[in-house]
């Protein structure tokens, strides 16, 4: 291998999943999956869906409380029935609004040498395809701890959420030998305002169609605004 294979990225970046490179949310479109399959209680479960989400709107979300009631469903079935639900859910659900210049954005970030990833607080076990669909080359996300052959219910380690974000993302690169400040370059692009610590921590921190509160706070300190839609 010549020097050239041999030299690390010069660049890295970190891409939000919801409502980011997708047109749309992967946790909701699993539980709206599992209801239409009557996995889950429509009007139960739809009803404490729909408080989270609020909830996470207004900046007031428990994330642990949300991904104990997230990973319910997994720690209910066994691997071979949910990974089927999951094919199907990909195809169903997410291949529909994975958005085109988002799949553009991350050509143009590998076509440049960066190392691609993406961060997210949605559950490991629904966004691992979802990152291979859209060919991202690694994923951080909320981890459902596994005891042999089963889930839990409970979260393998910290939640990748708000601050998480940046703890998951400095745990990662330190086990590659590396830190963030080691890139010349470091992007995130995010859409909402528990994306920001991570963005404070980037040298080109990206508001892609962002909510209200990251809005503002990227037009306060000039950050780029754009859309992928």
């Amino acid at each position: 291998m010549n020097a050239q294979a041999q030299r690390p990225p010069s660049g890295i970046a970190l891409f939000d999943l919801d409502y980011t490179l997708l047109g749309g949310d992967a946790t909701y479109e699993w539980m709206q999956f599992l209801m239409r399959h009557g996995v889950l209680d429509r009007e139960i479960d739809g009803a404490q869906l729909d408080k989270f989400y609020d909830q996470y709107k207004e900046g007031t979300l428990d994330i642990v409380e949300f991904l104990h009631w997230d990973f319910r469903p997994l720690a209910r079935h066994s691997r071979e029935l949910l990974e089927r639900w999951r094919e199907q859910y990909v195809m169903e659900a997410i291949a529909p609004i994975i958005l085109p210049k988002a799949r553009e954005l991350i050509e143009w970030h590998a076509s440049r040498g960066d190392l691609t990833v993406i961060v997210t607080a949605a559950n490991a076990f629904i966004t691992a395809p979802i990152a291979d669909m859209i060919g991202v080359s690694h994923l951080l996300a909320s981890v459902p701890e596994i005891h042999g052959d089963r889930f839990t219910g409970r979260i393998d380690g910290i939640p990748c959420f708000h601050e998480g974000k940046v703890q998951k993302l400095d745990a990662w690169l330190a086990d590659r030998g590396s830190t963030l400040s080691a890139f010349a370059e470091s992007y995130f692009y995010g859409d909402s305002q528990s994306d920001v610590p991570l963005m404070e921590k980037v040298t080109n921190p990206i508001a892609v169609g962002p909510d209200e509160r990251l809005g503002k706070i990227a037009r306060e300190r000039g950050w780029p605004v754009i859309s992928l839609r």
